[in-house]
């Protein structure tokens, strides 16, 4: 997959992530730090990023597109245990190798820095081992509410459970003033399928019962508009206070 040239010639002080990411504190002279140990690598939708056990000599921030971390057990049986989105963060700072099998289930693009000198940088620059504690404990919040999602929720409120979270993470805000928002699946309905434990077939007819009952609007294969995120929400069964979309 070719490098976007724009990409190649990304400052991290122009970076789409820059706010979100691990180097959200970074002040100029250590974002000047991190362009001399950063380098991108792309990789196309079905590319394995890492297997699990394998050595990896850099840590990365997700640009955009997505990945699944997937664990397989030793007959063969595959599960997905988690979804990687722009500004989430993929290693291990201490660790040699992968956890998880990485897989991008879309175009992917990753700003890796090489690990070495980024974990030198944590050491001497704190807010930086701060900001990767801080978006590691949400990832904890997150896989906790996740077993919510598995465990109790009917197949309705897991598919409307799911595409909030994609709506809270990538979404364009509709007109001021309303609820509506925008964004891209990231993930096929067979996917959709696997990481919540439903068949393909009930993820197909729950999309189809929220469009049908117009709680959501789809454009063609991959765009959603969710004309009420609180709508949404009580389809999930859950409430909007705290959300992350005013």
């Amino acid at each position: 997959m070719t490098l976007p040239p724009d990409l190649v010639r990304q400052d991290c002080s122009d970076c789409p992530i820059r706010h979100r990411a691990v180097c959200a504190r970074c002040e100029p002279d250590e974002l000047t730090r991190l362009e001399e140990m950063k380098f991108y690598r792309t990789y196309e939708a079905g590319q394995t990023v890492a297997w699990a056990g394998d050595q990896m000599d850099f840590v990365a921030s997700v640009v955009s597109g997505a990945a699944t971390l997937t664990q397989t057990m030793e007959d063969g049986r595959r599960q997905m245990v988690g979804l990687l989105l722009a500004s989430d963060f993929v290693g291990r700072p201490g660790r040699s190798g992968a956890s998880y099998d990485v897989v991008a289930v879309t175009d992917l693009v990753m700003c890796c820095f090489r690990k070495k000198p980024f974990e030198q940088m944590m050491v001497t620059t704190p807010h930086v081992a701060e900001r990767l504690l801080e978006m590691t404990l949400d990832e904890l919040d997150a896989a906790r509410e996740w077993m919510l999602v598995l465990g109790r929720k009917t197949a309705r409120e897991k598919i409307a459970s799911l595409l909030a979270i994609f709506a809270h993470r990538d979404a364009v805000l509709g007109p001021k003033h309303t609820r509506t928002v925008q964004f891209e699946l990231p993930l096929t309905r067979e996917a959709m399928a696997d990481y919540l434990g439903l068949t393909l077939e009930t993820v197909s007819r729950q999309i189809s019962a929220l469009k049908r009952e117009g709680i959501i609007v789809l454009q063609g294969k991959r765009s959603v508009v969710v004309p009420d995120l609180d709508v949404l929400m009580e389809q999930a069964g859950d409430d909007s206070d705290g959300g992350l979309l005013i």
